[in-house]
């Protein structure tokens, strides 16, 4: 991978989001860490290349796992994407994944994150269950630590190194500069658990907004109790008066019900011809034909 530093002298901009990247790879070249490492290319400043250990005492703890960060061009403004090109048994090799920090939930991503953190928070996040999850797998511990003790010969044909000589160089960087700041980064407890609570609050969501929409394509969403159209409508018949337990209750069902009966009563009560008398019409139908006569009087000269 090419060195962030190498890139800084030949890029003059003042966009905010070229002196963020420059920014984030000093400070990872600057503050290295024994377990992961991550760098720009030299050609394109959007793509960076990481190589990272698997999380200790698991499945993973013998893999060393390189992969592709795709930046947005408005980042940190929006989320990064990931993908892994190392085959792991956690997620497909070279298929963008679903997390709490991609790209495919932008409501989650805070504009101060930045690459170390989504590295952390990506290694934690591989010893989670995929359970269904874009780009994730569901595989035996047992292949997954084949595939692990396979993963150190993994050579990037971009890079062109394996990833046991990434890592022992960021291992050597880590120990020439004495430094616990890269060992200080914590993940956020938003994205640590956040992917697994998504899941369910997504589904519940989901199936709210799908109650919802089917409620509107019906053309009715329930506002009033179930029992009040039953009690409304049933004008005609007797009604039972009320004992003084349920006096109270019963007011306030009619009270709730007045709008639906004065509305059906004034409907009906509406007259024929508007409470205008029948001779009226008549008349003014007769002048209506005098004048008529009057004026072809006039134009013929009859």
């Amino acid at each position: 991978m090419a060195a962030a530093t190498n890139t800084t002298p030949r890029i003059s901009s003042k966009s905010p989001t070229i002196r963020r990247i420059l920014r984030e790879a000093a400070e990872i070249s600057n503050s290295p860490s024994p377990d992961y490492t991550a760098e720009p290319l030299e050609s394109d400043l959007f793509e960076w290349h990481f190589t990272l250990r698997g999380p200790p005492n698991s499945a993973y703890d013998q893999g060393l796992y390189h992969g592709r960060i795709v930046l947005p061009p408005t980042y940190p403004l929006r989320p990064p994407s990931f993908r892994f090109t190392t085959p792991n048994g956690r997620f497909e090799a070279n298929r963008e994944i679903c997390l709490s920090i991609s790209g495919h939930h932008e409501e989650t991503w805070q504009p101060a994150w930045g690459i170390r953190t989504a590295l952390v928070a990506l290694r934690s996040f591989m010893e989670t269950d995929a359970r269904g999850q874009l780009g994730g797998l569901d595989t035996t511990d047992a292949v997954r630590r084949r595939l692990a003790q396979e993963s150190g010969s993994f050579r990037c044909a971009t890079c062109g190194r394996s990833n046991t000589d990434l890592i022992a160089e960021s291992e050597k960087r880590a120990a020439e500069a004495s430094s616990s700041a890269a060992d200080d980064v914590q993940v956020p407890q938003e994205l640590s658990m956040g992917w697994r609570d998504e899941m369910e609050t997504n589904k519940a969501a989901k199936d709210d907004e799908g109650s919802d929409a089917a409620e509107l394509a019906e053309g009715f969403v329930q506002t009033a109790p179930t029992a009040a159209p039953s009690t409304s409508m049933n004008t005609d018949q007797p009604q039972p008066r009320p004992s003084p337990a349920t006096d109270g209750a019963l007011a306030a069902s009619q009270t709730a019900t007045a709008p639906i009966t004065t509305q059906v009563t004034v409907t009906a009560a509406q007259p024929q011809h508007g409470g205008v008398p029948l001779w009226i019409d008549r008349a003014i139908v007769a002048l209506v034909i005098l004048l008529a006569a009057l004026l072809l009087k006039v134009m013929f000269g009859l």
